[in-house]
């Protein structure tokens, strides 16, 4: 029976490869994608959602936009990874994919209760899952998993105790992370072991597509991007680590831990704290995950993007 999920992101050249995955494979049923102020602005963001998916002919899962700005703190974007659009790399044309009319914190909440055993995948800032919790929690009480893209073990990617996600809003992190429900945190420990190499984009675009062709467009953007940036070509593709986790659990080796969101705004703000010894005699509250199969992971990408064909 296939799972279903809730994408909620903010595209990011990666969020769309993890839309495309999402909306692809047959173990996935998609009820909604909803976006959030991260990568870019929110109306960067859910123009480029509704952009993947009016190029790929995604019609029928509503998309909604949710929070314009953290809950406490100053937008934090990623243009110069991203670019001014936030999905700079391919010559999209305007969406002709509608916007559902429901704030993206109430269809997370509508959908989750009109169905069993929903599984939240936020591969952004948290804060639509936060507030959904703070606005809904009788719906949010019967959220299945939340497996989000975010946070580190050890060094994070914008400060050198955080990595981006968390640190665009930690309070909504923190309280995703203590609202009691089942968390599954996909970290950059993982996710910098699916890195975007020349070869990967060469299969990428063997696959004969549209949609294939696009996503090897962006992705060859994306690791210019970061190589303009810190001289290493290549980039790690975060955000579908969090679908596969979904789709085939078994490629995505993971720890239980205690984890704590630093919200004291000082040098650590934003870092995952993440007590993989259990020094501190905390209970578990979350899955961390460790060890990916990276080429389980990237033929699970490439035959998602065939499936366009």
């Amino acid at each position: 029976m296939a799972q279903k999920i809730i994408l909620d992101c903010d595209p990011g050249h990666d969020d769309a490869l993890a839309l495309l995955l999402a909306n692809a494979h047959p173990a996935i049923e998609l009820l909604a994608v909803t976006t959030v102020a991260g990568n870019q602005t929110l109306d960067k963001s859910t123009r480029n959602a509704r952009r993947v998916m009016s190029f790929a002919g995604i019609k029928e899962v509503p998309v909604a936009a949710g929070a314009a700005r953290p809950l406490m703190r100053d937008q934090l974007t990623a243009a110069e990874v991203h670019g001014d659009s936030g999905l700079d790399g391919w010559p999209f044309e305007e969406p002709v994919i509608g916007l559902d009319p429901r704030h993206a914190v109430d269809l997370i909440a509508e959908s989750v209760a009109a169905n069993d055993e929903v599984t939240l995948v936020p591969v952004g800032p948290l804060t639509n899952i936060a507030l959904a919790l703070h606005r809904h929690p009788d719906a949010m009480a019967k959220v299945k998993d939340i497996v989000l893209m975010g946070g580190s073990s050890g060094l994070g990617n914008t400060t050198p105790a955080a990595e981006f996600n968390i640190l665009a809003d930690p309070e909504a992190a923190h309280i995703v992370f203590s609202s009691g429900l089942p968390v599954t945190m996909v970290p950059l420990d993982l996710t910098h072991q699916a890195m975007v190499t020349p070869q990967i984009l060469e299969r990428m675009r063997a696959v004969g597509n549209p949609v294939a062709e696009m996503a090897a467009a962006l992705l060859g953007f994306y690791s210019q991007a970061i190589a303009d940036a810190n001289g290493l070509w290549g980039a790690a593709l975060h955000d579908p680590c969090a679908v596969a986790r979904v789709i085939r659990p078994e490629i995505v080796e993971c720890k239980r831990v205690n984890v704590v969101v630093e919200t004291a705004r000082s040098w650590s703000y934003g870092a995952t704290v993440c007590d993989l010894q259990g020094v501190t005699g905390r209970e578990p509250n979350a899955l961390i995950a460790q060890e990916l199969d990276a080429g389980a992971f990237w033929d699970l990408m490439l035959d998602a993007l065939a499936a366009y064909s």
